[in-house]
């Protein structure tokens, strides 16, 4: 068997719980907090027995930090992406954080219209189209292997649907909420999202 026909396996994650410094929106990285800590501690802990290969993080503090916190309980490396980042706030930097000025782009986005943009920032496809990018990057560099990827809820939300088969339904990601995808040089299967997984044929 080539190693192209050698199935990769990705976890993705998002990131642990975690605060941020401005009361508005802002590009910061944020940190994780003791909460987000454990979490991320948890998320290894459920990794033990998959022989996680390597590690890779948006460049983002708070998921670099859930990535270290797993990559060094598994005893692997971590290397960064900035492709796996959250998408960028444009506009509404400086909107006190208790709003959501992006609900109804992304919204929209989830609709399928992906050229929808948020003012100032990005368009959904363009999310995609990067987060796709370093996953396909991920698969290549780890056939027959199993990696964990740790990047943000509205990235994962965008670039998994772009980049594989879903066959399960998209939800809401909690903080080190998992999302699995097959890769190989047939098909990309998403089989898990969050709490979601494809029933066995």
């Amino acid at each position: 068997m080539t190693a192209l026909q050698c199935a990769s396996t990705l976890v993705i994650a998002r990131h642990g719980e975690a605060e941020y410094e401005a009361p508005t929106w802002q590009e910061e990285g944020g940190s994780l907090t003791l909460r987000g800590r454990q979490q991320s501690a948890q998320l290894a802990d459920s990794l033990a027995d998959r022989r996680v290969a390597h590690v890779w993080t948006s460049t983002l503090a708070r998921a670099v930090q859930t990535g270290e916190i797993v990559a060094a309980r598994l005893g692997v490396g971590v290397t960064t992406r900035q492709a796996l980042s959250e998408f960028h706030v444009g506009d509404h930097r400086g909107v006190p954080l208790e709003e959501d000025p992006f609900a109804a782009t992304y919204t929209r986005w989830m609709e399928g219209h992906l050229d929808e943009r948020v003012p100032g920032g990005e368009t959904g496809r363009e999310i995609a189209e990067r987060v796709g990018e370093v996953l396909r990057e991920v698969a290549d560099a780890h056939p027959g292997e199993t990696v964990l990827v740790v990047s943000h809820g509205g990235a994962i939300g965008l670039g998994v649907p772009y980049a594989a088969r879903m066959d399960v339904p998209l939800q809401r990601l909690g903080n080190c909420d998992t999302v699995e995808v097959l890769a190989d040089a047939d098909a990309w299967v998403c089989t898990r999202y969050g709490a979601a997984a494809s029933e066995p044929s």
